[in-house]
């Protein structure tokens, strides 16, 4: 065996030029790598001698395989063997003869179609061609929609319509719901900034961004005093209402929990004054906006995992005043039997716990009390959370304090 460069070996390394999107890329930018030097590994002088059938083989493999390169080769004096040449360097001239080799013809030939039609159309866009020509390769058949959107959306620059409503043939929601990610990228390019809202960014804020109607954030609550109940008596008061609406609505709640399990939730007990909202993991810019939240009572019940205590610390960001529930050592501790597994835990430092969530938060994420450790919040004893209830009702309710 030997390490020998081999045909195969000189095509993996054109293929690993196209893999990396150099060879496309070349032909956006105009700056052409050929002819390009290819790495080529043969014989040592020692080799030479010991292994002449072996180096005349490799010779022979490499000229027979006919490839689309270009052999240099060299003299070798043996005061042996005599004269002999054997190969010194490889090259291939022209990209045709790389696209050949590796057979992508016929892609290079459809991306040289996009790349006319671009120009054409949206030369801002050619950087992005440039970066990603593989990507754009693969939505081929979408680029002239993708370019039309592009152009329609410069004409009607922050429209306030659905994107149901884009007058575009064969355009609709579909379409930019299964391309958002790459349309934020190119619409990044090719609209003027102030077509685009910088503050909003992810995919999930692509409505926003650009201008579009998005559909109505919701959020869902019960009442958990009958005295507050704003549908007719005997209802159930698990409601659902817009956030707009959420925001205006007149309720006498003084104390608001927020739990992230459905059926904690559905199964939270009666409370005087009080309400309860499903929460929405890591989403809570969406109660931020709520001015009346910040001037109630606010308690946070989670998983008591690294994941639970880092949605606490986000809704902090939005809601500083907001205390944890049923969040805490004892808890944890009282439950050791139902701990699970926590499969990806967070690691990073979070800043707005208190002294002892920090350190509860440390422990798991350190592996203090076992490996990746959890409770989740719906295994927690009923009659665990009536006594915790049970506890509130006598103020004052402390602000938390921020390590």
């Amino acid at each position: 065996m030997t390490n020998w460069t081999t045909p195969a070996d000189l095509k993996n390394q054109v293929q690993k030029l196209w893999n990396r999107g150099k060879l496309l890329a070349s032909m956006v930018t105009e700056k052409s790598p050929f002819p390009l030097r290819l790495t080529l590994k043969g014989p040592s002088s020692q080799q030479l001698s010991n292994r002449f059938t072996d180096v005349r083989d490799w010779i022979t493999q490499l000229t027979a395989a006919a490839g689309p390169y270009r052999i240099v080769w060299r003299t070798v004096n043996h005061r042996i063997l005599g004269s002999n040449e054997i190969p010194s360097e490889i090259w291939i001239d022209a990209m045709d003869a790389a696209l050949g080799f590796i057979g992508k013809q016929l892609d290079a030939s459809t991306f040289s179609s996009l790349l006319t039609l671009t120009r054409k159309q949206e030369p801002c866009l050619l950087p992005w061609l440039s970066k990603r020509p593989l990507r754009a390769l693969e939505l081929a058949e979408a680029w002239p929609l993708m370019l039309q959107t592009i152009a329609w959306l410069r004409k009607h620059p922050r429209p306030g319509i659905y994107l149901r409503q884009i007058d575009l043939c064969d355009v609709d929601s579909k379409f930019i719901e299964r391309h958002r990610g790459v349309l934020s990228e190119l619409f990044d390019l090719g609209l003027p900034p102030d077509a685009i809202d910088a503050q909003a960014t992810g995919t999930i804020n692509f409505c926003r961004r650009y201008g579009f109607r998005d559909k109505p954030l919701r959020v869902r609550f019960r009442l958990l005093d009958p005295d507050l109940a704003i549908l007719s008596a005997g209802s159930d008061q698990d409601i659902t209402i817009t956030k707009e609406a959420f925001a205006r609505i007149s309720i006498p709640a003084e104390t608001v929990f927020i739990t992230e399990n459905e059926i904690n939730f559905l199964a939270f007990p009666p409370a005087k004054k009080s309400m309860v909202i499903f929460g929405a993991g890591y989403g809570f810019r969406n109660l931020a906006d709520i001015e009346w939240l910040h001037n109630r009572k606010l308690f946070y019940w989670g998983d008591l995992d690294t994941h639970g205590l880092a949605i606490l610390n986000q809704l902090r960001e939005f809601l500083p005043h907001a205390e944890s529930l049923l969040m805490d050592r004892q808890t944890l501790l009282a439950h050791r039997s139902f701990w699970g597994t926590e499969n990806q835990p967070e690691t990073a430092t979070l800043t707005r716990l208190t002294s002892e969530e920090q350190s509860i938060y440390d422990d798991l994420r350190h592996n203090r009390l076992g490996n990746h450790i959890r409770l989740e919040q719906e295994k927690i004893a009923f009659t665990t959370l009536l006594d915790a209830l049970e506890k509130l009702e006598s103020p004052p309710f402390p602000e938390p304090h921020v390590t």
